[in-house]
Formats: C-alpha cells, sequence, structure tokens
C-alpha cells in the first residue's frame, strides 16, 4: 500500500511541476504580448548612417492570431497557406520623403486640334538619385508627374537574454530590427508576430 502512495506522490508532484512550469511560461508570454503592445517602434541610425527601427515581437498562438489578426489571417489564407502552419507574420510600414530641386527647360512639342497642327510649348523637369527618381512635365494648363522610389527592407528577429550580474540565460523578450537602404525612407510602423503552438 505504501508503494501506491509513494508512487500517488511522485505522480501528483510530477503533474503539479509540469502545470507550474506551463502556467509560468504563459503568464511571461502574455506580460511579453503587453510590453509588445505598449511599446512603440524605437527608430535609431546605424554606423552606416541608415534609417533602422526596432519593435518587440508579439507571440500569439494560432487561434489568437486568428482572432485578432482576422484582416492578416484572410489574407494569408488567400495566399493559400494554412494559419496552423504559419510560423511568423511581419509588417513594416515605411514613408518616403525627398526635397527635391530640379531645373526645368523649355520642349516643344507637335498636338492635334481640330485637324490643325499646333505647336505647344511644354516645361520638363527629371531628378534623380540611387533611390528616387522622378520625371515630370508642366503643361499650361496641367501637370504631369511620375515618381518611382526603390527601397529593401531588411529584418532580423532576435532574442534578448535575460541577465543577472554578468550572467546571460533564458529569453527575456524578442526584438525584430529592420534597416532601410533609402536614405529617405522613414520606418513608421513594424510589426512581427510569432505564432506558437
Amino acid at each position: 500500500m505504501k508503494k501506491y502512495l509513494f508512487l500517488y506522490a511522485v505522480l501528483v508532484t510530477a503533474l503539479l511541476v509540469v502545470t507550474c512550469r506551463r502556467y509560468h511560461t504563459e503568464t511571461r508570454r502574455l506580460v511579453q504580448n503587453q510590453e509588445a503592445l505598449a511599446s512603440d517602434v524605437a527608430h535609431y541610425r546605424t554606423q552606416a548612417g541608415q534609417e533602422a527601427a526596432s519593435a518587440q515581437v508579439l507571440r500569439l498562438r494560432c487561434g489568437e492570431f486568428e482572432r485578432l489578426r482576422t484582416d492578416d489571417a484572410e489574407e494569408i489564407r488567400r495566399l493559400g497557406i494554412k494559419i496552423r502552419r504559419l510560423e511568423a507574420a511581419a509588417k513594416a510600414m515605411t514613408t518616403t520623403e525627398a526635397e527635391i530641386r530640379a531645373p526645368l527647360r523649355d520642349t516643344v512639342v507637335i498636338r492635334v486640334r481640330d485637324s490643325v497642327f499646333v505647336h505647344d510649348t511644354v516645361r520638363l523637369f527629371r531628378w534623380r538619385d540611387p533611390w528616387v527618381s522622378v520625371e515630370g512635365r508642366i503643361g499650361r494648363d496641367s501637370a504631369v508627374c511620375r515618381i518611382r522610389s526603390v527601397d529593401t527592407l531588411r529584418q532580423v528577429v532576435h532574442r534578448i537574454p535575460r541577465r543577472f550580474l554578468f550572467i546571460r540565460w533564458g529569453t527575456k523578450a524578442l526584438r525584430q530590427e529592420i534597416v532601410s537602404t533609402n536614405p529617405h525612407t522613414r520606418i513608421v510602423h513594424a510589426e512581427y508576430v510569432k505564432v506558437e503552438r
């Protein structure tokens, strides 16, 4: 009888330890999610002078992702991907602003109006750098402009370990670092959702 009581006590203790560990892990995940939702995107410049942003990672389960991110879940389904196979979803929004000064030059354009050829003077401008190109035409009654902006966003997700004195262990938080190669671009919003099982 004592053997069964001892076995029962060991089994209940093991079950209690597993439940406490799972509760502690889930509580830590929810606290990190609250911190991620409350924190803003941190903007900084890299040593090379590139615009960069840092955002804390949000950790959601599949059901939470479908419930809380319905638009993203719908878009993922349209791509033919099942939510249960999703590992992570990232989103970054940027805005590009550039002050442009381009010289104007006159050009003569021949247009047909009522079967008559009409010579019209149009002013053209063109400006470009490695990231943004602007071309335009200013007429008598209208202006036409074409803007093209090229940007590459590099995203890195890394873990921040816990620290006690000089000892590092575990994971305190997950962060996403985003670097833009276009100096005219500013990262406005960044979001990274890690889907957990």
